[in-house]
């Protein structure tokens, strides 16, 4: 019988006193990845071919930057519209009506089915196999008429030929992001009077956000650097383009070049990194992977109750 002055016993669990593994050979591989590497970066300092002097002659050239610049409009617009039609694909897909659906499986099939290059190359064709378009009753008056072959307009089917492959990428990120969130949520919303598309905006989308941005991020840097394929088109006024065969072929050193252009992706990459990071951490508020203090005590009873 415990005295009256005395506490009451506490119900926490006892602190377990853990003692860390000790790992060496951790430290060893770490030593040797450091020397390899610093052996690799000296090398490649003193090694005249890979041409430092031209690098930073060229790292800021203004053809360069107009290239770093067609690479992000490239990106940008290419990457709306992938994301607007997902999102349509993605209603078609999910709609009950067989024949929107149908219609979006086969778009997904076929654009996922085959390699971005080659669909570039057949939007770069578009001119020579619909050398005219024509808008009219059949057999009638023609309202409108266009003559392809008489267009140049190559950036605009990169960006079409981008943005649908895309679009078919996208739509399956949407589909899983709102497949994600339990049915209940929306039947939910719609039993407290709001509209299916009010439900979505307020009840499924933010939580299917959590879901949908991580992905959609790797898809953005992704396309950053298919833009470096729309010479199939062809589009010559990209980066790549414009470092390896514009400058690098009249210099007659490509392997600068190739640097330049490499360091441009990697800096453009790294900024949507970040941006991408803190999407993330804004729409996985209130979402937490580590447990409370309640559910550590709780676990830690399970365990003295199974051990017991």
């Amino acid at each position: 019988m415990s005295d009256a002055g005395s506490p009451p016993p506490s119900n926490s669990p006892e602190a377990i006193d853990a003692v860390p593994l000790r790992h060496p050979w951790r430290w060893v591989a770490a030593a040797v990845i450091i020397v390899v590497v610093g052996l690799f970066l000296y090398g490649a300092a003193t090694n005249p071919a890979y041409g430092w002097s031209t690098f930073t002659k060229y790292l800021f050239n203004e053809r360069i930057l107009l290239g770093v610049a067609n690479t992000l409009q490239l990106t940008v617009y290419s990457m709306v519209i992938g994301i607007v039609l997902g999102v349509i694909l993605t209603i078609m897909r999910l709609s009950d009506n067989a024949v929107l659906s149908s219609v979006a499986w086969v778009f997904l099939w076929v654009f996922r089915g085959t390699p971005v290059y080659v669909q570039l190359a057949f939007w770069g064709l578009m001119p020579t196999i619909y050398q005219k378009i024509q808008l009219g009753v059949p057999f009638g008056p023609t309202f409108f008429h266009i003559d392809l072959q008489n267009l140049s307009f190559p950036f605009a089917l990169a960006v079409i030929g981008l943005a649908l492959n895309e679009a078919a990428y996208m739509a399956e990120i949407v589909r899983a992001g709102i497949t994600s969130v339990p049915e209940g949520q929306l039947e939910a919303s719609t039993a407290l009077g709001m509209s299916w598309g009010l439900a979505m905006r307020r009840t499924v989308l933010p939580q299917a956000m959590r879901v949908i941005i991580p992905p959609t991020g790797n898809e953005v840097i992704s396309l950053l650097k298919t833009t470096s394929l729309v010479t199939a088109v062809p589009y010559a006024f990209d980066l790549y383009s414009i470092a390896t065969r514009e400058i690098a072929a009249r210099i007659f050193e490509p392997v600068p070049l190739l640097l330049v252009a490499a360091t441009w992706y990697l800096i453009i990459t790294s900024v949507l990194m970040v941006g991408q990071f803190y999407l993330e951490r804004y729409f996985s508020r209130g979402a937490s992977r580590k447990l409370s203090p309640k559910q550590l005590e709780a676990l830690a009873k399970a365990q003295m109750g199974t051990g017991a």
